[in-house]
């Protein structure tokens, strides 16, 4: 595969089978999509295939939209089996990269299970760490244009004219989501239910800790670096 190292040539040649873990605003959908370019496989989101697969009516799409027209949350089994779909497809047989998924050590150990089936496996697991005060710092900074969408950051990106967007000068505003109140809600119940994916993951000596704190270019060669390790 061209572009790579030779220290990163096994994770070209296996068939490889990454998880990253992070709370929310640590950057691990930013940091899986540059690394699943740069291995040449997919990344795969767990919310992105779901509405993929509801849209697409394929058989476990159309389980899953029977519980969520009834407003009930979708089983583990349901969202596994549409991860498995999904891995099903052919530019999943070099690898893949799953992005939000697993959150829950029952949804790991589904996980494990029907990769075992197939004769796959998770090679690595990164887990993105930062700490709570820089994260609301990062999520509390970002405002989002209320017509194009576009999202920007008041420190770190800020529009050229306050409160309003670059591209179509719209007004700006702060998703319910990036509230503090609601962002440190959402910690919490990571903390809860996923960070136990972090002692379960380094039982089985498959996780990889990489520090969120950088420029976007040196945490991404700092994952390359320890999954070469």
């Amino acid at each position: 595969m061209s572009g790579l190292r030779a220290e990163d040539e096994f994770m070209a040649e296996a068939d490889t089978g990454l998880i990253f873990l992070g709370p929310p605003g640590a950057g691990k959908g930013t940091q899986a999509k540059i690394l699943s370019a740069y291995l040449g496989v997919p990344q795969i989101s767990t919310g992105d295939i779901l509405r993929s697969a509801v849209r697409e009516q394929t058989p476990m799409g159309l389980r899953a939209k029977s519980y969520m027209d009834s407003g009930a949350l979708v089983p583990d089994e349901v969202v596994v089996g549409i991860v498995e779909e999904r891995l099903s497809e052919a530019d999943c047989s070099p690898g893949f990269i799953l992005d939000g998924f697993p959150r829950t050590v029952p949804q790991a150990e589904a996980l494990s299970e029907m990769l075992n089936r197939k004769g796959r496996a998770i090679q690595a697991v990164v887990s993105i760490t930062v700490n709570e005060d820089e994260l609301l710092a990062r999520i509390g900074g970002r405002r989002a244009c209320q017509n194009c969408g576009k999202v920007y950051h008041i420190q770190n990106e800020p529009p050229r004219k306050e409160g309003v967007c670059d591209l179509c000068n719209g007004p700006l505003y702060q998703r319910d989501d990036d509230k503090e109140e609601t962002m440190r809600r959402r910690l919490e119940e990571y903390g809860k239910k996923t960070a136990p994916l972090i002692d379960y993951y380094s039982r089985q000596r498959l996780l990889v800790e990489v520090a969120g704190i950088g420029s976007i270019e040196d945490i991404q060669q700092n994952i390359r670096k320890a999954l070469t390790r």
